[in-house]
């Protein structure tokens, strides 16, 4: 047995502490194989040794849960019988490796997440981060990634047969070393046929089904818990590689031999492969698991005991099933071609046993290992933050060439190239696709359909995590009230730079209080998610970036467009202009970022009582319809959103009240404010009335072009020409 130096420690990325316990455990040193094991579920990718201290903060229960943080995918009850099963996972350092199949497999990994719980996947959503693709040293590189990423999305969702029906696309330099993917997945199943990933049975046969076992993807969860240097390029081979028309027929295998009654418990080999499943299966029962690698399916020879083990090859899932039942599951994977191999069984021992043609090559405890890696309380200060407190001088010399520029801009600009890459109509269950402020799926056989939302902004969060946090939860919330959808339960993806640092755990710490707070005031629930650290490139980190998916309910109908539909309609400012007259909270949007130079001060200040009384006045208003149109205003402010809002053709004319700053009363994005265009301006009124909730009438709508106050005279065509083609000529720059 080899003897394990201090350099393989740090190959493994096995502390000097960590390995003490492990010989602790052991009670013996390991051998190599068994050091691999310990290092990829104790690792940051694996076991959240850092942020799992603080993440029991969230809250994650409501009536409507389901089930919670801790399996595969959380799932919430809709009615008629039925949950949605859902998650949010990150493939952000294979992304930068090798772009197409860094998001291909993430689009692959959620994917498996949904359907071992026993739903059918029926959307996808994508949140993107990449760097600013005109940049003069990283702008080749960062339009390759894009490109890359985004065929590696459309490539996997498309041949799988699932829409991706939205998500958003964000450009900064803080990403251009460390581009973020980030993939949720959302599915449907029905309440009394959800399946756990838990190995339960004495005696019960271990059943490998799917792929072949490969050597890519070995150490890949590892990979994922450190920080990109030089030599990141050389870790190609722990990119995973996808085949989504074997996960197609993979799903379909398991959803079939999940109707037999023969399974016990299923769980999908993601990150760490074999090592994970059976473990965590083990820990999840309090059971053992011995299996030996001889009868492991391998597309390649020579493969050791580490390799097979450590090996993140996709499409492959673990199941144990009722034992004199096992000729049932294979004729199933027969069917479907597939393979499907007896590897073990379970035993009442509580520990992993790995045999290699019946030598024991690993004898682990399976609750020590999935279940009490170290736990960190990694000290901090307070937050990192690069920006300037006060604003520079600055004054507009044009706010129509302002207003272009920012709708021309990465951020900003249609995405329109990316999502016409997706087939976002498949399945036929998509009511609101991409480019509106939440996607709508309805649930066939029943008059329910889902809203989706993802958002996140690292801008605001690098000025203050906490309120940025809380900023992002609240405008999720609020895209899914604006199609008229009651917000229901949460996954978020937090991503941030190195933990080890105090000034960015003080981020990842402020970012989780605060969206535990905005979660228990919008009652949405953490049913899951996912932690990535070390996204930093060279020393340098990414922006705090906490994404939220946040899904609601509404009764399927026609969806609520952003677009004004027609002429001579009242366009209301629901939730008033809220002047943020403060130049400090200006510092952090996206004019102070795309014209002035910035950011500088502090996000937007949020009121969270007022803004969920706006999401019950639009959810009401929009549920009894009387609205024509509604969008939230976000990034950009009022300027932004009538833009967005005239691309069909009506534009407006708009009247504003007098301002020292027009620029602040244009473009400033305070929340709790959403558009709406309407020939009901007296009921809406009423309703705004009954949630004291302020509302604006600002204008009309008109056709042909978009008129605000004396600031801003423009023809639809001048605005949407420069925002419908700015990303592709970013591009093919």
């Amino acid at each position: 047995m080899a003897t394990i130096t201090p350099d393989i420690l740090a190959a493994h990325n096995v502390t000097a502490d960590e390995y003490s316990k492990i010989l602790s455990i052991l009670g013996r040193e390991p051998n190599l194989t068994e050091l691999g094991i310990f290092s990829v579920m104790w690792s940051e990718h694996c076991s959240y040794k850092s942020s799992r201290v603080h993440l029991k903060k969230l809250p994650t229960r409501s009536k409507y849960v389901l089930l919670g943080p801790g399996e595969n995918a959380g799932i919430i009850d809709i009615g008629d019988g039925l949950g949605v099963a859902f998650k949010i996972e990150s493939h952000n350092h294979p992304s930068f490796i090798e772009p197409f199949q860094g998001a291909a497999t993430g689009v692959g990994g959620i994917l498996r997440d949904i359907f071992t719980m026993g739903a059918r996947p029926i959307a996808v959503l994508d949140s993107l981060r990449f760097g600013p693709l005109d940049d003069p040293q990283t702008g080749a590189r960062n339009r390759r990634i894009v490109e890359g990423v985004v065929a590696g999305i459309s490539h996997y969702g498309n041949c799988f047969g699932v829409p991706t029906v939205g998500g958003e696309c964000v450009f900064d330099k803080s990403y251009s070393g460390n581009p973020l993917v980030n993939v949720f997945a959302l599915g449907v199943i029905e309440k009394e046929k959800i399946f756990l990933g838990q190995a339960h049975g004495v005696g019960n046969p271990v059943i490998y089904v799917g792929a072949k076992t490969g050597r890519d993807g070995i150490h890949g969860a590892t990979m994922a818990s450190d920080e990109f240097t030089e030599e990141s390029k050389q870790k190609r081979p722990n990119v995973q590689m996808g085949d989504p028309f074997l996960e197609k027929l993979l799903l379909e295998a398991c959803l079939e031999v999940m109707e037999t009654g023969a399974v016990v418990g299923i769980q999908d080999m993601g990150a760490a492969g074999l090592t994970c499943s059976t473990c965590e299966m083990g820990s999840r029962a309090g059971t053992g698991i011995e299996i030996d690698l001889a009868l492991v399916p391998q597309r390649e020879t020579g493969m050791t005991p580490y390799e097979i083990m450590l090996s993140e090859s996709q499409e492959r899932m673990l199941l144990v099933a009722i034992k004199g039942r096992e000729q049932e599951v294979f004729d199933v994977f027969e069917k479907w071609g597939l393979d499907a191999a007896e590897i073990g069984i379970v035993t009442d021992t509580g520990m992993l046993v790995v045999k290699n043609h019946g030598e024991i090559v690993a004898h682990i405890p399976n609750r020590e290992l999935a279940d009490e890696a170290p736990l960190y309380n990694r000290p901090y200060t307070k937050p990192a933050r690069k920006a300037p407190m006060n604003a520079p001088a600055f004054t507009s010399a044009d706010l129509k060439a302002d207003l272009i520029r920012l709708l021309s801009s990465g951020d900003m600009c249609s995405k329109k190239w990316i999502y016409e890459q997706y087939d976002y109509m498949v399945r036929t269950n998509t009511l609101a696709g991409p480019g509106g402020d939440a996607a709508v799926v309805r649930i066939k056989g029943t008059d329910t359909s889902i809203a989706v939302s993802l958002d996140g902004n690292g801008r605001y969060c690098s000025l203050d995590p906490r309120e940025g946090a809380k900023l992002g939860v609240a405008e999720a919330c609020r895209n899914i009230s604006t199609v008229g959808a009651q917000p229901m339960a949460a996954t978020n993806n937090l991503n941030f730079g190195n933990p080890q640092k105090p000034e960015i755990m003080a981020q990842l710490v402020e970012a989780i209080e605060g969206m535990a707070e905005a979660c228990l005031h919008f009652e949405t629930p953490i049913t899951g998610g996912n932690v990535s650290l070390y996204n930093e490139t060279l020393g340098e980190g990414i922006h705090p970036t906490p994404v939220m998916g946040i899904v609601g309910v509404l009764k399927t109908g026609k969806p609520m467009p952003i677009e004004f539909q027609s002429e001579g309609k009242t366009v209301l400012l629901l939730g008033g202009f809220r002047d943020q007259q403060d130049l400090v909270r200006f510092g952090s949007t996206q004019y102070a970022n795309v014209i002035v130079g910035g950011p500088w001060g502090l996000p937007p200040a949020l009121d969270m009582d007022y803004e969920k009384r706006v999401h019950s006045a639009i959810r009401k208003i929009v549920t009894e319809g009387l609205s024509e149109s509604a969008h939230d205003l976000s990034d950009g402010g009022l300027a932004v959103a009538l833009a967005e809002s005239s691309f069909g053709g009506i534009g407006a004319h708009i009247t504003l009240p007098a301002s020292e700053r027009p620029e602040v009363q244009l473009f400033q994005e305070a929340p709790s404010r959403i558009l709406v265009s309407t020939a009901k301006a007296q009921e809406v009124r009423a309703i705004a009335d009954e949630f004291q909730v302020e509302v604006v009438e600002i204008g009309t709508t008109e056709a042909g072009k978009l008129v605000i106050a004396d600031r801003i005279d423009a023809s639809i065509e001048e605005l949407r020409q420069p925002w419908s083609t700015s990303l592709e000529r970013l591009l093919h720059a």
